[in-house]
């Protein structure tokens, strides 16, 4: 039940259901999803951990707010290790992987087109996935996995906002291409460029007040 609570507040939290900065009270959110207060504090002790959660003994549990600064330095860390996985992902991929690959984003593509949001990131992972599990390499998986939560919710808030939605399944197409003729350092570097132009867009949503405690 743990693992129930942490998805659908993890879930709550990437949409905008529990807004950033707005406080929580396991005993309210113990009733709201149907499930004991234990599996809930559990599940907000992990989502410390990921960064989505912060909490002060005995004086409050808050959703973060979407700091800049810390939506940045997210960014950077998961370009470099984005940027590991895929040079040491492409040597080992399959025509199957490739495959897996193409068809998730033309998953992602569709999505895109009706707007949803949620199958979008779904078809995203999936094709990403491919290439952190043909990393091979558990602790860069363990650390992608850690950071995932905070992109999920920076990305979710830039595709609602319909930035970049084309540009990403361009992007996704010539990767795919680059991994299929194994050129790892050109698709490496394809990839660092992608997570920079996405970072610029991020960037605009907090010029114009889209990340704000209120949105």
């Amino acid at each position: 039940m743990s693992d129930v609570a942490f998805d659908r507040i993890r879930d709550a939290i990437v949409t905008g259901e529990l807004a950033p900065g707005s406080q929580i009270k396991d005993s309210e959110l113990a009733e709201y999803l149907g499930l004991s207060r234990t599996p809930v504090r559990e599940a907000l002790a992990r989502l410390v951990d990921t960064g989505l959660v912060e909490a002060k003994p005995a004086a409050y549990t808050r959703v973060t707010a979407l700091d800049r600064a810390d939506v940045e330095t997210t960014l950077a860390v998961i370009e470099v290790l984005d940027q590991l996985a895929v040079t040491s992902a492409v040597p080992n991929l399959t025509d199957k992987m490739i495959d897996t690959m193409r068809t998730a984003n033309k998953d992602f593509a569709k999505a895109v087109q009706k707007n949803d949001i949620s199958t979008a990131l779904s078809a995203d992972d999936r094709l990403h996935s491919v290439i952190i599990d043909a990393a091979a390499n558990p602790v860069l998986k363990r650390l992608i996995h850690q950071v995932h939560p905070q992109i999920h919710r920076i990305y979710y808030r830039k595709f609602s906002s319909l930035l970049g939605g084309q540009d990403t399944i361009d992007h996704h197409n010539e990767l795919i291409e680059l991994c299929a003729a194994h050129d790892a350092d050109a698709a490496a570097k394809l990839s660092a460029q992608h997570h920079r132009y996405l970072g610029g867009l991020i960037g605009e949503l907090f010029d114009a007040d889209e990340f704000t405690a209120n949105n």
